[in-house]
């Protein structure tokens, strides 16, 4: 309470979760329909009231101080809570209605948000979502900015633990794709070795699904695969498996939606070499209170059933 005793306003909070998201103090002010100018001002005003300097010039813009990036993270906590009070607010005065933002990584996204979203369509009709799909910690900065209600993910890496709550639901196995007509499709005897012949399309250093394929590679003896090509795009990866003889280790949720039927353009080898990703889990914001819109919707995913 000392800050709100000293004069800290939601103002101060806002223009500094804005500097931190945008680097420069103009594009702060028009995110907050101010002047440069009165940026500057509050900024200042920021720097006096919790008697540290919160952001200093580089060459290429504004960077936030240790001091200034602790501020942020706190007020973009404080902002999203506030902006989920008035989405509650609405969604209890206007019964089982609301807007859901979910964020999930691929596998989850089709196992478990798409027949929960099916399935409110019927049961929650006046709720509509929006669902974000990409990695878990491009989707822990979301989470934590107040851009998404829960996502069905990973702790990011690097991230603090603190930050988060998380209930875990289950592993994520793994099979290698490739275009139908690969000369490995439908091999029966395939072995771990053959498949070094070819390139592999792999996330970029550092995602988890990477790691874990290397990880269980060199346990079998084998060398990192080669590949020219480093995405964490789903779809840019179905597009280069489907141009190439590229083999891709995929969540098998999505192996078995796109590379099942005589007629599918993909095909899952006939070889598992027992890779599994890390367990996933529902994560929110530590201590936050979901709306009634998410709540509804967080039970449906939780009961549905891949």
């Amino acid at each position: 309470m000392e800050l709100l005793k000293r004069g800290l306003k939601l103002t101060h909070l806002r223009i500094v979760a804005a500097l931190s998201e945008t680097g420069q103090i103009g594009l702060a002010a028009a995110r907050l329909g101010i002047t440069q100018p009165a940026a500057s001002r509050l900024l200042a005003e920021v720097d006096a009231l919790t008697g540290h300097p919160v952001h200093q010039r580089t060459g290429r813009g504004v960077t936030l101080t240790p001091e200034g990036t602790a501020l942020a993270r706190r007020a973009a906590r404080v902002l999203a809570e506030i902006s989920d009070a008035g989405r509650e607010i609405d969604e209890l005065a206007g019964g089982a209605t609301g807007h859901v933002r979910i964020g999930s990584v691929t596998g989850p996204a089709l196992d478990r948000v798409l027949p929960a979203l099916r399935a409110a369509r019927l049961s929650l009709p006046g709720i509509t979502a929006e669902v974000e799909v990409a990695t878990s910690d491009v989707l822990g900065d979301q989470l934590l900015s107040g851009r998404l209600d829960f996502t069905l993910a990973r702790l990011p890496q690097g991230a603090d633990p603190a930050l988060f709550d998380i209930s875990l639901i289950g592993s994520e196995p793994v099979s290698l794709v490739v275009r139908a007509g690969h000369r490995l499709a439908g091999k029966a005897d395939l072995q771990p070795a053959d498949l070094m012949e070819f390139d592999w399309v792999l996330p970029g250093p550092g995602a988890i699904l990477r790691q874990t394929v290397l990880a269980r590679l060199a346990e079998l003896g084998l060398p990192a695969p080669p590949g020219r090509l480093a995405t964490s795009s789903f779809l840019l990866t179905l597009a280069m498996l489907q141009q190439s003889n590229a083999i891709a280790p995929l969540a098998r949720a999505v192996a078995t939606r796109f590379a099942s039927g005589d007629a599918a353009p993909y095909a899952v080898l006939a070889l598992d070499l027992a890779i599994t990703v890390a367990p996933y889990g529902i994560v929110t914001r530590r201590a936050a209170t979901l709306t009634p819109a998410a709540s509804r919707i967080r039970t449906l995913i939780l009961q549905t059933r891949p």
